[in-house]
């Protein structure tokens, strides 16, 4: 590489990393707005530089930028279709959208975006000196206009009214930017405001760059549908030499409609000590709250608040729900209000989403009958979580069961929302609450750690115990089926300081008086600890085989092998019956029906066709 390269190089570094650094990141759920009078790309060095400015936009960032002074194949440009370079430099769809013939070309305005529009609109506006246009583009939510009008007043003032009858046939919210040629205190900016509102201030001026002294580059926002909200990022960037104008930029948050703001129903889990919790999600950040009550009322309302101060502008919510009557059902319904904008000493609110009512019951006192679903190993695979949904559809059960590996390797939020999500809903977990047992699956992948944030765990650890009736229900987390140091774990497990917590668990579980006076005890969790193959890795019968040898449980639930098997008591060291559920495709899979009523439990298990495989009496 020759020594101008690197100094044109390096000069370039300098040149991009002050003002890169200078921008704030953007918030989340925004669109960054922005507009620059490039004067085709040359600076007031006079140096025509198109990779100048597609740097300025790139370091900027915006979703979508109003670009003017563009030429198009003409003399002047080189026969350069000056936007379709910018495109090409900043990877952004092009809009053109020519005023005027010129030098065998054409010249004009521009817009440039992330989104591809939807549709196009190019409206002439007067010019006295030269003809002027209007570029409006539709986007998914929200059109966009880009404009350069005339240095005659007279013009102005009409292209003002042309711009406000344009922008009043549209039926979404509209931004529109571009160099005005008049000062905000012009007649023409005074009348633009009574239908649009400034979104930058008109005391940071836009000309000429290298020291400006005037502000005639706007972004605005049509108030005749004010569904939107402006945020903090904004402003007019320094940039001194690309141009003859400085580039402006502004965030806006788009409110959401009313059913666009769930993005999950509500979800019962943990119902345990009384109470209930009750998950959902939303699309954009909200403030949140539970209505309430018995009796078909909803009288009662329930709000977080974490150190005095209310736990909003947020997208997971779980909302517990305490001092329940037992035996009492309850009627409720979530509600989440639009934050659209979260700041120091301004708030701004969108639209509350309400969802339907729905009801629950906890068990009474004194009943000791129940029936639970449980469903192992289901790894995503829709097709069978539709096809156990059609086999229990008439089945009257008072909660489900997932013990492990349902959410198969959770990537990504999206990917472990979606299965949890698709799940629920096919068992109802509106109306009956849910528990999740961790498989090793649901360990693995980068978002492992977030499932807390859609999980509500018994004592808020992946293993606990709870009571149905006077059923005593233990569950515990084996971990991964490969030792911690195996390579494919890069050193970040230590499933075997777990375990040890477990083994304290245990011990103190099986001399509790909550176990030892239960009717029935149910042990459940995702690995077996009796019926792995011979020579399969098995810490769990290491660290909790002693304690377990002579625990009085009437049935031990696991899955993991992807086989069905029954091993009867004292088959396999086991000092209780052990059933392990099947595997992931129609063909293996099952579903395990467990039932109590007076003094008797019984469990069947069902294959896919509904055909029994096994029914047990305790």
């Amino acid at each position: 590489m020759s020594k101008r390269k690197i100094f044109l190089i390096l000069g370039l570094i300098v040149f991009i990393q002050p003002f890169a650094n200078s921008m704030p990141v953007q918030e989340k759920n925004s669109i960054r707005l922005m507009s620059y009078n490039v004067r085709n790309a040359r600076g007031l060095d006079d140096i025509t530089d198109y990779r100048r400015i597609a740097d300025v936009i790139h370091s900027a960032n915006p979703d979508i930028i109003a670009v003017q002074e563009l030429d198009s194949v003409t003399e002047r440009s080189n026969r350069i279709n000056v936007l379709d370079v910018l495109s090409r430099k900043t990877l952004m769809f092009s809009t053109y959208a020519a005023s005027i013939d010129y030098q065998g070309g054409k010249y004009g305005l521009g817009i440039l975006s992330r989104e591809k529009p939807l549709s196009v609109r190019r409206i002439a506006l007067p010019g006295r000196e030269e003809a002027r246009i209007l570029l409006i583009v539709e986007l998914e939510g929200y059109y966009f206009g880009c404009t350069h009008i005339s240095l005659n007043e007279e013009d102005r003032m009409e292209s003002v009214k042309i711009i406000e009858q344009e922008a009043a046939k549209l039926d979404k919210p509209f931004f529109l930017a571009g160099d005005m040629n008049g000062s905000p205190d012009s007649p023409e900016q005074k009348a633009m405001n009574e239908s649009f509102t400034s979104l930058i201030s008109p005391k940071e001026n836009t000309f000429p760059a290298d020291d400006p002294n005037i502000c005639i580059d706007y972004i605005y926002g049509y108030k005749g549908m004010e569904n939107w909200s402006r945020l903090t990022n904004r402003g007019v960037i320094s940039e001194k030499v690309a141009s003859d104008h400085r580039p402006l930029y502004v965030e806006v948050r788009l409110h959401a409609a009313k059913d666009e703001i769930f993005r999950t129903k509500p979800y019962l889990q943990n119902p345990t000590g009384n109470g209930v919790t009750i998950s959902w999600l939303t699309n954009v950040p909200v403030h949140s709250w539970v209505e309430y009550g018995t009796d078909g009322n909803l009288d009662q309302k329930h709000q977080l608040y974490v150190d005095g101060q209310m736990l909003c502008n947020n997208y997971h919510h779980k909302f517990r729900l305490e001092g329940l009557i037992p035996g009492e059902t309850y009627s409720y319904r979530v509600c989440s209000r639009e934050i659209a904008v979260y700041e120091a000493y301004r708030k701004g609110f969108g639209e509350t989403a309400v969802s339907d009512t729905y009801t629950f019951r906890l068990p009474p006192e004194g009943n000791t009958d129940f029936t639970a679903i449980i469903f192992n190993d289901l790894h995503q695979r829709m097709g069978l979580v539709d096809k156990f949904s059609e086999l229990i559809r008439d089945i009257d059960y008072d909660f489900v069961i997932f013990n492990g590996d349902n959410i198969d390797d959770p990537r990504n939020e999206a990917q472990a929302v979606a299965s949890l999500s698709y799940m629920n809903e096919s068992v109802g977990a509106e109306t009956t609450p849910v528990f999740y047992i961790r498989g090793n699956h649901e360990i693995r992948n980068a978002y492992s750690i977030g499932l807390r944030d859609l999980l509500d765990y018994v004592g808020d650890k992946t293993y606990g115990a709870f009571n149905w009736g006077d059923t005593r229900i233990v569950m515990l987390d084996c971990g991964e089926d490969k030792p911690d140091d195996h390579w494919v774990y890069y050193g970040l497990n230590d499933f075997t300081g777990l375990r040890k917590d477990q083994a304290g668990f245990l011990k103190s579980e099986l001399d509790s008086e909550a176990f030892r006076k239960a009717g029935k005890r149910v042990l459940i969790h995702h690995i077996p600890i009796y019926g792995l193959p011979k020579g399969t890795y098995n810490p769990c019968l290491e660290e909790w085989g002693d304690i377990l040898k002579n625990a009085p449980f009437d049935i031990a639930l696991n899955g993991h092998t992807h086989r069905f098997a029954y091993h009867p008591k004292s088959s396999l060291g086991n000092n209780f019956p052990v059933v392990i559920g099947g595997g992931n495709n129609l063909q293996s899979a099952t579903v395990m029906i467990l039932k109590k009523a007076g003094e008797k439990m019984m469990l069947q298990v069902l294959d896919t066709n509904g055909e029994e495989k096994l029914k047990l009496n305790m």
